[in-house]
Formats: C-alpha cells, sequence, structure tokens
C-alpha cells in the first residue's frame, strides 16, 4: 500500500542561501510542489553574494572558500572540474545558480521579499507576514522551514576607554584598499580574522592580529591535499579508532606548523577538535615573514592607542571586530526557541524542534567543513517528513536532551560551540535517519 504525499501543504521557505536553495529542491522532489521561499536580498545566494553595501553582511572581495570543492559541493551535484581546489566566492555564485536553475527551484523563490513575523496561529499553521516591493502581505502556511543562517547580528565585544579611530565588524569589511597607508588591528583568530589579516597586510602600513587565546590555526593542504579531504579519509575509508583520531591530529598539526610561539601565538586551548579550527595557510606565512604580527588580546583604549594583555601598547588608525556573530531569529515570537544560543539549541539533530512539529531549522550547526551538504540531508529528512513517508520521532524530547548531553568531542565552553558539530559524526546521524523513510511505491 503506497503512503499518501501531503501535496496540499504549502510550505513557507525562509532564506535564499545555500541551505534555502537545496530546501527547496528537496521539497519540490519530494512531491511537494507549494513553496514558496523569501528572501531580502535581489539575488539568490545568500552572503555568498559580494555586496558592497556595508549595512549587509557578504564575503568580501577577496573572499575564497575555506573547505576544498571536493568536500563542498552538493553531493547530486558536483562542482565545474576546472574549478580550483579552493574556490572564489564568484565562482561559488555561479554555482549556486546554476544548481538552483538545474533543479528548477527558481519559480519559487520571491527575491526582495523580507519576512518580518512569523506566527504560530492557534490551528496550528503559520500566519507570515512579509515586506516586499508592493507593501505587507500575510500569508498562510502549513509548514515552516528557516534557513536564514547564524550569521546574522555581528557580535563586538566592550573593553574599557575608548577607541577614537574608525572601527569595523567582519561583516562590513569589503576590500581592503580603503586602509591602505592606515594601521590596521584585527580582532580574533577565527577565519574570516585571520583572511581579513592577510588581506589587509597588502596594502596597510601595519597590520596586527589581536589573539585573545590559542587557536588551532592550520594549513588548508596537507601533502598537496586539502586537509578536510585527508580528515575524511581518516574518519571514512580508514575507519580510524576516535581514541586514536584526537592524537593523530595533534601529532600532524605539530608536524606542519611547528611551535606557535615562533609565529608569536599562545599555544592552543584543548585538544585539536574540541575547538573550531583556523583552517589557513596564508596568515601563518604572514606571522612568519612579518607582514602581520601578533598581539596579545585587549586589555583598554586610550583614544588610538590600544593597550593589551601583555603590557604592550600600540597605536592603530582601524580596528576590525572578527568576533563572531549573535544567532537570533527576530521573525520568531518569543518562545518559538530557547533564544540564549550559548547553549546548544534544543533541536533534534539541530533541525527539529520539540514540540512543534511542522518547524524545522536547515543549517542551523557549524562543522570543521562545509554546511551544504549535511543541510541536503536535513532538508532531505524535513521533505520526507512533510510528505509522510518519514516519522517524526515519538521520543524526540528525549533524544533532544540526549544530543545535548553528548557533543561529538568535548568542545570548550564557549558560545561559539553550541552549534558544533563534526561532520562525519553528523553526516552519519542523518543518513541513520534517513534510512527510517518508508519507499514512495505507487
Amino acid at each position: 500500500m503506497g503512503v499518501t504525499v501531503a501535496k496540499g501543504a504549502r510550505i513557507c521557505v525562509i532564506g535564499a542561501g545555500p541551505c534555502g536553495l537545496t530546501a527547496v529542491k528537496n521539497m519540490l522532489a519530494a512531491g511537494l510542489d507549494d513553496v514558496v521561499c523569501y528572501d531580502e536580498s535581489a539575488s539568490i545566494g545568500g552572503n555568498w553574494v559580494f555586496d558592497e553595501s556595508p549595512q549587509r553582511t557578504s564575503v568580501y572581495a577577496s573572499t575564497h572558500i575555506i573547505s576544498s570543492k571536493g568536500m563542498s559541493a552538493f553531493e547530486d551535484f558536483p562542482m565545474p572540474r576546472d574549478y580550483p581546489d579552493f574556490p572564489s566566492h564568484q565562482q561559488l555564485r555561479a554555482y549556486l545558480e546554476a544548481y538552483a536553475a538545474h533543479f528548477g527551484v527558481l519559480p519559487s523563490i520571491r527575491l526582495k521579499h523580507r519576512v518580518d513575523r512569523a506566527r504560530l496561529e492557534p490551528d496550528g499553521r503559520w500566519s507570515v507576514s512579509v515586506n516586499g516591493p508592493t507593501g505587507t502581505t500575510e500569508e498562510i502556511f502549513d509548514q515552516l522551514i528557516v534557513c536564514s543562517g547564524h550569521h546574522r547580528e555581528p557580535h563586538v565585544p566592550t573593553y574599557p576607554g575608548a577607541f577614537t579611530g574608525e572601527a569595523l565588524h567582519s561583516a562590513q569589511y569589503k576590500r581592503a584598499d580603503r586602509f591602505s597607508g592606515k594601521r590596521v588591528l584585527v580582532v580574533g583568530a577565527g577565519n574570516s580574522a585571520c583572511d581579513i589579516a592577510v588581506d589587509a597586510a597588502r596594502v596597510a602600513e601595519r597590520t596586527c592580529l589581536s589573539v585573545r587565546r590559542g587557536t588551532y590555526i592550520v594549513p588548508k593542504l596537507v601533502c598537496g591535499r586539502p586537509i578536510d579531504i585527508a580528515y575524511a579519509r581518516l574518519r571514512e575509508e580508514w575507519r580510524m579508532p576516535r581514541p586514536l583520531v584526537q592524537p593523530i591530529l595533534g601529532a600532524l598539526v605539530r608536524l606542519l606548523v611547528g611551535p606557535w610561539e615562533k609565529y608569536g601565538l599562545p599555544r592552543p586551548q584543548g585538544r585539536p577538535l574540541e575547538s573550531h579550527p583556523t583552517l589557513n595557510s596564508a596568515i601563518l606565512s604572514a606571522l612568519r615573514h612579518g607582514t602581520v604580527r601578533a598581539r596579545a588580546g585587549i586589555d583598554h583604549f586610550d583614544g588610538k592607542m590600544v593597550h593589551f594583555r601583555d603590557g604592550s601598547a600600540d597605536p592603530f588608525d582601524v580596528v576590525i571586530w572578527c568576533t563572531g556573530f549573535r544567532i537570533s531569529f527576530p521573525f520568531l515570537d518569543a518562545g518559538v526557541l530557547d533564544e540564549d544560543f550559548s547553549r546548544p539549541p534544543p533541536l533534534y539533530l539541530k533541525m527539529s524542534h520539540r514540540r512543534i512539529a511542522n518547524l524545522f531549522f536547515i543549517g542551523l550547526f557549524q562543522p570543521i567543513g562545509c554546511i551544504w551538504r549535511l543541510a541536503d540531508l536535513q532538508a532531505r529528512i524535513a521533505a520526507l517528513q512533510i510528505s509522510g513517508r518519514l516519522q517524526r520521532r515519538a521520543d524526540i524530547a528525549a533524544r533532544i536532551d540526549r544530543e545535548i548531553r553528548s557533543p561529538h568531542w568535548r568542545f570548550l565552553p564557549a558560545a561559539r560551540h553550541a552549534i558544533e558539530v563534526d561532520y562525519h559524526d553528523f553526516r552519519r546521524e542523518l543518513r541513520r535517519e534517513l534510512a527510517r523513510a518508508h519507499p514512495q511505491t505507487g
């Protein structure tokens, strides 16, 4: 006997970045053809569409993807063979546009439409308020799929004193040219911080990187192979036992990088995989060549003078905060989701709500690697549930609690690790969930 597909379900997808595109694709593939995807920007692709406006978060002009093309491309749509190992943002935008065209998702997308509010009605449906070119409209949907990303609200820490030079967040950084001849301090040690420091150093009079705590910074290539592919081989092909993974990675990093003191950097806290690493070959070279200089964490400001925790001080014209983002969903009513994102969100497989069965989050996690492939698996799970071919877990609350108690690795206590997952462990969990689906017949 065949499974009834909920063809009448009206589905709202918020966001037309990579996660939103794969969400629409999977809904259509499951026979759910009443799908509307809203995005406030003028084109698909989310943050991967370069935008000069400082009011819009986007990649900067020199951005290349951090993970390799082999581990980033959707599994059902490889990147072009002539793409380099680490494609540029222009190439990634072209890839996402080709993906959208290939799977026929464009007719479902409404650009220049901002979702201001999504309210759960007493009848269990969603009332979605949308601001578009012709004004505000109210639409009713049976299902809500949130793909708005977690790079939304820039986080800027506060320190004693006042800095009287120019200050901006990495979300506002677009090009290095405007910092020509200036003294630039980049704050942070994540991927954006290291990319921006290297970029600014090309034109700045002096570029420094303020690092508060030790971070594993590793080169993007090992033995001529992208490091994420090497790690995938370790976990997937060789089936390396988990107790051996961290010691082997630690030894590999020591071999590839050497003593952290040679770079002016503090030693990383914890063991590999207990914190989100930074994949960047260029910053390691820049620190050893002196084109970027490491500084300790900030202690306080005094005009343009920045005082550091080690007692040193230097004058700067510009401070660039590469200090991450706060996760937020301002269009959801308070109480729908715990707003304290310094803790793991209470979602099964980082996507399914404890109480609200017709609400899904796609891409609300941070792997060591690219989000897209895992988001595709999440979207497939959502589509199969909505279409009636995959039953929602009856013990979902207990499973959420167990997930929160048992992270993939013993991640260091920090807000940035609240949504951290191991790529390969999470992929296996998602695939196990998909294996429960009933085949579609007759």
